[in-house]
């Protein structure tokens, strides 16, 4: 076959630098851009902050108008020698200082310390404590633990012989450490209190508590099932004991602990995640206008020296020279995308943000979650302009700040259904009525799922019962059954 030479025109579409500078700058939250923002200033030298002139600088100059003969020669230390200057730009700190608590299983393993065990059985008691999840229990059967122990540290041990260092771990605090179930964890917590205060003395002992105790222990050992499956009347009629008794001692298992391990601090930062409000809206007067805080963006431009230096760049070059030129051009193109794309950016989600303040206005006035409108992202794509994917995008990992708390952007997209009156109204508001049902329902005998869909009728709701099912579940609400109460 000949080879052949041919030219031909040719349309394709490829996303420039710059729209794929957006495309990812529209996902990052307010920290995210921040810590990018940051992280480009540091590695693109052409980048600058456009720092604005500081109120103190006037204390500057007056320091070095200072005359010398102001200083005395005896003086060991003068005094401009002693004037600290170490404040931020930013006036509030934006780290605080924190203190590193013992991690769980450094409680266990120094608990373990005070305790006399040869050096065999102390390496098995710590391969013990490192089996345990962070909640605090051993997950593990002891079976498998034998064969863990044999391959990895080449130590012949039995099941019994685990069990009994099992039972040393299981003394340790927080009690309940170290069991392999929820019935044995709220067991040994029980066991611990029950023990505790039969040490005190006999005149400082509350007999009518120590018998609740001792009755809930009871129910924990031989009743578990029918107490997790809230069949009271069985306990009742098994243990022959009145519905007060049992409201005593289940007063007594539900102010122990499920997950023992998770009242010692197991990490080095904060375990609630912190979250900085991308949005703010502002009601004046019935007025609503979102605006995005601009404390924590900085303001960027292009270095002069830089863009001066590739004007005068036209003259003839050394190599080294072109190098250097063709260097600081890169990062001259690199920072303008990046300027673009961050104002590309702020365009968008402002955009964004005000379509669905109008679309959601009447919530936004009250707060009122049955005031919530139908709304999905095809709603907000159609008003803006922009596609469904930015505006996906857009409202990902995003919160706005309101008089009456902190929402994710996602909290105000729902589905809609159609009213008895035709009306659509959203899925949300329909959570609402039924977590407001269930609320005010009656313990003793609280609301099954068809009871529920009678309700919503009555409120001109036309749902199924596996539709409030559905719901119930989203919500995190439990059968019937598992909510009674005594």
């Amino acid at each position: 076959m000949d080879l052949k030479q041919d030219l031909r025109q040719k349309l394709t579409q490829k996303l420039s630098p710059l729209q794929i500078q957006t495309i990812k700058l529209l996902e990052n939250t307010t920290l995210e851009l921040e810590a990018r923002i940051q992280k480009e200033l540091e590695e693109n030298p052409v980048l600058d902050e456009n720092l604005e002139e500081r109120d103190d600088e006037g204390d500057v100059e007056q320091r070095k108008n200072v005359s010398l003969s102001e200083y005395s020669p005896d003086d060991s230390t003068p005094s401009y020698k002693l004037y600290v200057n170490n404040r931020g730009r930013d006036e509030r700190p934006e780290y605080n200082t924190f203190s590193v608590r013992e991690s769980f299983q450094q409680s266990l393993q120094r608990q373990l310390g005070f305790r006399k065990l040869d050096e065999r059985s102390r390496s098995l008691a710590l391969f013990i404590i490192g089996t345990l999840d962070p909640d605090g229990y051993l997950r593990r059967d002891l079976d498998l633990l034998v064969d863990d122990i044999s391959f990895r540290m080449g130590i012949e041990t039995s099941e019994e012989e685990l069990e009994g260092l099992l039972e040393i771990i299981q003394d340790f605090e927080p009690s309940g450490i170290g069991a392999r179930s929820l019935q044995e964890c709220l067991t040994l917590q029980l066991e611990a209190k029950i023990d505790l205060e039969t040490t005190k003395a006999e005149e400082l002992i509350d007999k009518d508590d120590l018998r609740m105790k001792r009755v809930a222990l009871e129910i924990l050992n031989d009743h578990f099932d029918a107490f997790a499956k809230k069949h009271y009347d069985k306990i009742c009629s098994k243990m022959n004991i009145s519905q007060e008794e049992l409201k005593g001692a289940i007063s007594q298992i539900v102010k122990l602990n499920p997950r023992p391990g998770g009242q010692v601090d197991d990490s080095y930062s904060e375990q609630a995640q912190q979250v900085v409000p991308d949005f703010i809206l502002e009601d004046n007067d019935g007025i609503l206008k979102a605006t995005m805080p601009k404390f924590r963006i900085p303001e960027l431009r292009v270095n002069k020296r830089y863009k001066e230096y590739i004007e005068r760049s036209g003259a003839p070059m050394s190599a080294a020279d072109k190098e250097a030129a063709t260097f600081v051009k890169q990062k001259l193109d690199s920072a303008k995308w990046f300027i673009e794309a961050i104002k590309q950016r702020q365009n968008t989600l402002q955009k964004t943000i005000d379509a669905i303040v109008k679309f959601q206005y009447d919530y936004f006035l009250s707060g009122d979650e049955t005031r919530l409108r139908p709304m999905v992202l095809k709603n907000i794509a159609e008003q803006t302009g922009f596609d469904i994917s930015t505006i996906s995008r857009v409202v990902n990992s995003k919160y706005i700040s309101t008089n009456f708390g902190v929402f994710p952007l996602k909290y105000f997209f729902s589905e809609g259904l159609t009213n008895n009156s035709g009306e659509e109204v959203s899925t949300r508001e329909i959570k609402k009525i039924l977590s407001d049902s269930i609320e005010a329902e009656d313990k003793s005998k609280p609301l099954t799922d068809e009871e529920l869909v009678v309700v919503l009728d009555k409120k001109g709701y036309k749902v199924a019962r596996r539709t409030v099912a559905k719901y119930r579940e989203q919500l995190d609400i439990p059968i019937a059954r598992l909510r009674k109460e005594l």
